[in-house]
């Protein structure tokens, strides 16, 4: 018997004897108990940066009245903002920024508000009766500030007013492998999170989308890291303070600072943890989701495309990848996931979006293409789900548990006498490289 992440438990399955079964897993760490007291700390040693109390001092010497702005992640992220936001205000307080003059903005990108219970729970109620929580708007140009253009790529720059304005800009943020921006972080909460949506279209489009250095777990080189830090720069974004998790969202690294020296420590710690040597690519890949990101389709055909993308594909050409998530949003509420599904319906094939997305493009199509790009590679069935209608508009295979969905691969690849299946519990945790070849 088997397990893999679930919503919020683990779904059980068994294989059949034909299959060789792997499983490959993070690696571990010794979780932080008191990340209250991790957070504190970091704060007290802050990276590259003076402490953020300065930095409060410094905005209410500039001007009286000083103003700051903590950007946190949306609802997909496991980040721990109800432990971060409460260090973070008590230290801009001790720095003569009181709470009245702090707004805590969740940056929801172009993904849907959050509600006030949402809020409540992301953050606590504590923080919540204590300062102003608002969502980015990334629709509404009468909100936005510009930037200018961004190189490499002239990115149109457009950032919230409110964070622009701001005196001090602080964000948390997790450092965990992502598609584009190599290692996710507080920049990119700022940057993206927390932009105009021309800045989506144009980041998450096919120019970035086809440059080599647009990868998974890459900094050096990566045109979208570039962008984005420079994005978060001209925005005003001073101070990060971030995490680590491992693959059951437990903190094991917390870091403070500026937001470059707390990337780069942090993605040491991550590297070490996330990136996993493997010794061939497989037939068949079971890979595992879980709360927070299985809450729709947007979210969990990351699983997919991690595999996919990562420096060799984990599943060789002609295989297939099995999602097991419960999508009780179905593809996604917001704008991005809309367009995400419009994408893929509407099109008459995987090609088709690509070639789609080449003459036009709109945030959350970015996400169409890189399922796109992977069916092209792969088959790829989504298990377990309670949105099958969305998965097959989506031009995904449905299959009602984890052995219908080995069933169907098993038949996709022919049938073989043996045939060889990868487990990746927490795939979106864990980043199979397949080992270079010895020299001959």
């Amino acid at each position: 018997m088997y397990r893999v992440p679930y919503a919020h438990q683990e779904l059980e399955f068994v294989v059949g004897p034909w299959f060789d079964v792997d499983t490959v897993v993070s690696g571990t760490a010794e979780p932080i108990d008191d990340v209250a007291a991790a957070a504190r700390d970091a704060l007290a040693h802050p990276r590259g940066s003076a402490p953020l109390p300065d930095l409060a001092r410094e905005a209410t010497a500039r001007r009286k009245g000083a103003t700051a702005v903590i950007a946190v992640t949306d609802l997909t992220r496991a980040c721990p903002d109800d432990t971060l936001v409460p260090a973070l205000l008590d230290e801009l307080n001790r720095g003569g920024i009181a709470d009245e003059r702090i707004t805590i903005v969740v940056a929801v990108g172009l993904h849907r508000a959050t509600t006030d219970a949402e809020k409540r729970e992301k953050l606590g109620e504590g923080v919540v009766g204590r300062a102003r929580v608002v969502d980015s708007d990334g629709r509404d140009p009468s909100k936005w500030a510009d930037l200018g253009s961004i190189p490499p790529y002239g990115v149109p720059g457009l950032t919230q007013k409110l964070v622009k304005e701001a005196d001090l800009v602080v964000a948390t943020g997790i450092v965990e492998p992502h598609q584009y921006a190599g290692w996710s972080g507080g920049r990119k909460t700022v940057a993206i999170g927390c932009c105009g949506e021309p800045v989506i279209t144009a980041t998450h489009g096919m120019r970035f989308l086809d440059d080599p250095g647009v990868r998974l777990a890459k900094l050096e080189g990566n045109p979208f890291h570039e962008t984005v830090t420079e994005i978060a720069r001209r925005a005003g974004l001073r101070f990060c303070l971030n995490v680590v998790t491992d693959d059951r969202e437990r903190v094991v690294a917390v870091a403070a600072g500026s937001p470059d020296a707390v990337l780069t420590e942090l993605v040491r710690v991550g590297a070490a943890l996330y990136t996993k040597p493997i010794e061939k690519q497989y037939d068949v890949v079971i890979a595992g989701v879980g709360a927070p990101k299985d809450v729709n389709l947007y979210q969990a055909s990351r699983a997919a495309t991690y595999l996919r993308f990562a420096p060799t594909p984990v599943v060789r050409e002609g295989g297939v990848i099995v999602i097991p998530a419960q999508l009780p949003e179905g593809a996604g509420e917001g704008p991005g996931e809309r367009r995400f599904l419009a994408a893929l319906e509407r099109a008459a094939s995987p090609a088709a979006v690509v070639e789609a997305a080449r003459r036009h493009f709109e945030g959350g199509e970015q996400r169409a293409v890189m399922v796109a790009l992977t069916l092209q590679h792969c088959l790829v069935v989504i298990a377990a789900s309670e949105a099958a209608d969305v998965v097959q508009r989506a031009k995904l295979r449905v299959a009602v548990d984890v052995e219908e969905a080995l069933d169907i691969a098993y038949e996709h690849i022919g049938r073989p006498k043996r045939a060889s299946l990868l487990i990746v519990p927490r795939a979106l945790h864990t980043l199979p490289v397949v080992r270079e070849p010895a020299p001959a």
